[in-house]
């Protein structure tokens, strides 16, 4: 499978190891051992942190990997009873442990917020702000719950909390990310909107408002033209794509800041002094769009060496259910 995406891609930015639970594959290690063999910048472990807390073994394991390795880490919310609705079990004493236990071996680590109307959507400035209290915390990516996977009774008209409603929580929270500092992916941006800050221990500058306001224009759809900015055009690109390589993200942002003068560099700067939001939304059969799945940055490598859509993937081929609708899409049930 990674052969296959590297044949696709060359040297693909980012290799997400995801499930069910990764970590509990017998060969896990392997795998991941396999991927830093491969052209592939940057390899992440999307993970519940249930093994990360209990096995230190494991635990130093993955520090091996570093660096271009980092776990993306289930942290849905800093509720009990969030948790139970979210996951059906409390995992809030789960979620602290596998932070501690990668905190001690220096792992670079996203938490990842699924969010749900009438459950977290309140705590999304608190949960930022947690993060920053943990050093091996380089952002928090936040999805709108999708209708996939473990999902009971799910109903889009009170469940959502979209892409807009996520941003406009984070600006209004008690946070240091302002209008202009979380912005629309180029690749993807009725999908994905994100956000970079310098980071000092728990203090956050955002460095995105700094951005000529001219550079963003309101087109359909809701794109970010950068013309008149070729210099900064290409290192946009370059800068804001979902590849988070320690090697290379100290380098990309240098790049950057060279073209906006009235930001300095600091001296001696790394992975760990740099902050980042992602907003990401998956769509599913109720929100599903042709155009936006053709945009799509993020897709899953099939064990036959298919490389497909995420939401394409769990709309007609992750389960049952999902042949089911390919099958009827097809006009044979």
């Amino acid at each position: 499978m990674m052969d296959a995406l590297v044949a696709s891609e060359g040297e693909p930015d980012l290799l997400q190891l995801s499930g069910g639970e990764p970590t509990i594959h017998p060969q896990i290690l392997e795998i991941i051992a396999a991927a830093k063999r491969r052209p592939i910048r940057h390899i992440m472990l999307n993970t519940n942190g249930i093994r990360i807390a209990q096995d230190t073994a494991f635990v130093e394991s993955l520090a091996g990997f570093k660096p271009g390795f980092e776990v993306y880490l289930q942290f849905d919310s800093l509720r009990p009873e969030v948790h139970k609705n979210l996951r059906g079990a409390d995992l809030t004493r789960i979620r602290r442990q596998a932070l501690e236990a990668l905190e001690k071996a220096n792992i670079s680590t996203t938490l990842v917020v699924v969010v749900k109307r009438g459950q977290n959507e309140d705590e999304l400035g608190e949960i930022i702000n947690y993060a920053l209290t943990w050093k091996c915390v380089r952002g928090v990516t936040f999805q709108p719950i999708q209708d996939a996977g473990r999902n009971e009774n799910f109903d889009p008209r009170t469940d959502r909390f979209v892409l807009s409603d996520i941003r406009r929580s984070i600006i209004e929270a008690d946070t240091a990310f302002g209008a202009g500092d979380i912005i629309p992916l180029p690749c993807n941006p009725e999908s994905i909107a994100i956000g970079y800050a310098l980071r000092n221990g728990d203090k956050i500058a955002p460095i995105t408002s700094f951005f000529p306001r001219e550079m963003l224009v309101e087109a359909l759809p809701n794109a970010i033209t950068f013309e008149k900015f070729p210099d900064l055009h290409k290192q946009i690109l370059n800068f804001f794509s979902l590849s988070t390589a320690e090697c290379n993200n100290p380098e990309k942002l240098d790049a950057l800041l060279c073209c906006l003068p009235q930001i300095p560099v600091p001296e001696g700067m790394g992975y760990e002094n740099i902050f980042r939001i992602a907003i990401v939304e998956f769509m599913d059969a109720h929100n599903f769009c042709i155009s936006r799945v053709k945009r799509s940055c993020v897709h899953f490598v099939t064990p036959n060496g298919q490389i497909i859509p995420f939401e394409t993937y769990n709309m007609f081929y992750r389960d049952e259910a999902a042949k089911k609708r390919m099958a009827i899409s097809r006009g044979l049930a």
